[in-house]
């Protein structure tokens, strides 16, 4: 079973995935997000948590569903 913490590393990998799948860089994703380029740097690295209403603004930048950005497998 997966605890919290493994669940953070694991949807930050998934946003670094969407987002280089999209063509964007850190600077870009945090600029379409108006989040600062160091906030997305500690998502992707699990360093910060990340609040609902910005995942779905993530999904909607990466035109992604939330189901995919909570694909695990």
């Amino acid at each position: 079973m997966v605890n919290e913490r493994e669940k953070l590393i694991l949807l930050g990998r998934n946003i670094a995935k969407f987002r280089k799948a999209a063509k964007l860089s850190q600077n870009e994703l945090a600029e379409k997000l108006n989040i600062s380029r160091e906030h997305l740097a500690k998502i992707e690295t699990a360093k910060r948590n990340v609040s609902l209403n910005l995942l779905f603004r993530l999904c909607s930048c990466l035109n992604i569903s939330e189901k995919d950005l909570f694909d695990f497998n």
